[in-house]
């Protein structure tokens, strides 16, 4: 019997995400097939997998986006949700475009106070037309920030940015993330940036969660880490990459 997300919007007292035989089919394909799936309150989750294996399906579903579904999902009621595009309304200025759909009047001291958060202080004022890549990314956090969520959803953010500003977010993110103490889910398919940032990697394949690994290094961490490098090439041999998969193989 299929359960929606609508009346099923509190999290357990243990988890901020508890997910029960999750099933989501696109006709008579089941891209998620009995998924489990559980976050502790203010764990970094990151979710990598193939093109297509159903991450961002995963995350559409617990942000309250995708209501045909099968099986149990409990989030928190306070949310929020980031995705590769900025999606910022062009025709409102920065700041209101971080305090929109928040209920009452537009709270400007509100939206100055999460653009302060991100570095985009002077840049409340401005179209978003004239932001570039990174600032317009860091003005969809504030938007994300602003609403106090105890579970932040982060689709492929960064996907988009170069490679310094890349840097430069994912940095900010993880600072954000231990200033807020929020639960986080972040969907990528850099297995460099989950390893930095989370504290678990999951691999998604054939609709389930197939494996995954804790990442037991402190913060800041480098790429270089001997640890980090061993948890790369195993995470990119499930993935079917390099001589990590020759060794699965094996």
């Amino acid at each position: 019997m299929a359960t929606g997300l609508h009346g099923r919007m509190s999290a357990t007292q243990n988890a901020a995400v508890s997910v029960r035989g999750l099933t989501r089919r696109f006709g008579d394909r089941a891209v998620i097939d009995r998924l489990d799936l559980d976050i502790a309150p203010g764990e970094f989750v990151a979710l990598i997998g193939a093109s297509g294996c159903g991450k961002s399906t995963l995350l559409r579903i617990l942000a309250d986006l995708d209501h045909e579904i099968e099986g149990e999902v409990e989030v928190p009621v306070k949310r929020a949700v980031a995705f590769q595009a900025p999606r910022l309304m062009p025709w409102k200025k920065v700041w209101r475009n971080v305090v929109l759909g928040l209920p009452g009047l537009p709270d400007r001291r509100r939206a100055e106070a999460a653009l302060a958060e991100v570095g985009l202080s002077h840049r409340a004022n401005v179209w978003p037309k004239v932001l570039s890549g990174g600032e317009a990314q860091r003005a969809s956090l504030a938007r994300a920030l602003v609403r106090e969520p105890d579970l932040l959803l982060l689709d492929e953010p960064f996907g988009a940015l170069d490679a310094l500003t890349r840097i430069k977010a994912q940095e900010l993110v993880g600072e954000l993330w231990q200033r807020h103490n929020c639960a986080i889910l972040l969907v990528t398919h850099d297995v460099e940036e989950a390893l930095l940032l989370a504290d678990r990697v999951l691999m998604m394949k054939d609709g389930v969660i197939a494996h995954e690994v804790r990442v037991d290094r402190p913060r800041p961490r480098a790429v270089e880490d001997a640890y980090l490098a061993e948890l790369r090439a195993r995470l990119l041999g499930w993935l079917g990459v390099g001589h990590g998969a020759m060794e699965d193989a094996a």
